[in-house]
C-alpha cells in the first residue's frame, strides 16, 4: 500500500508548529516518523514564515527546524497561467494556488483550518477533486487508512 500523502495548507501547518498537541501536531510527528507524507508548496513555507515573523519571531527557528523534521515534501508554486485557468475552484483567489498545487501533487487529503473558504463550499471539493477537512478529520482519516 502506497504511503498517505496530505497537502498541508499554511493555516494547518502553523497550527502543527505553534501547538503542542492536537491533531496538526500528530501529524506532523506521523510525517517526522515517516508513517506518512506531508505536502506543501513553497508557497505555504512562505506564508507560514511571514506569518510567524510577524506573529510569533521567537519561534521561527523552531519552526524551521520542526520542518525539516517532518520530512516535508516542498513543491514548486503552480505557474500564474495554471492558477488562472482554475480561478472558478474556490471564490478566494488566493486559495487557488493552494487547491492547483494540491491537485498537481496528486495528494490523498488536503488539510486546511480555512473553514470559511475550503470546507463550508462543498463545491471547492468536488470542483477540485480533492479530499478537504481539518487536521482532525485529516487525522481521523489516517487513522482509520492505517488500521486497514
Amino acid at each position: 500500500m502506497p504511503k498517505i500523502d496530505l497537502f498541508l495548507d499554511s493555516s494547518a501547518l502553523m497550527a502543527g508548529i505553534i501547538s503542542a498537541q492536537g491533531a496538526a501536531r500528530a501529524l506532523l510527528l506521523l510525517g517526522e516518523d515517516e508513517k506518512i507524507i506531508l505536502t506543501v508548496s513553497e508557497q505555504v513555507i512562505v506564508e507560514v514564515e511571514r506569518n510567524l515573523a510577524l506573529k510569533a519571531p521567537k519561534v521561527l527557528p523552531y519552526a524551521r527546524e520542526m520542518i525539516l523534521h517532518s520530512n516535508l515534501r516542498i513543491l514548486k508554486d503552480p505557474s500564474p497561467v495554471e492558477v488562472r485557468k482554475h480561478l472558478d475552484w474556490i471564490s478566494h483567489a488566493a486559495d487557488v494556488p493552494i487547491l492547483v498545487a494540491a491537485v498537481r501533487a496528486n495528494v490523498d487529503f488536503l488539510v486546511t483550518l480555512n473553514t470559511r473558504h475550503f470546507i463550508e463550499d462543498a463545491q471547492v471539493s468536488q470542483r477540485s477533486g480533492l479530499r478537504i477537512g481539518t487536521p482532525g478529520d485529516a487525522l481521523a482519516w489516517v487513522r482509520q487508512q492505517l488500521s486497514k
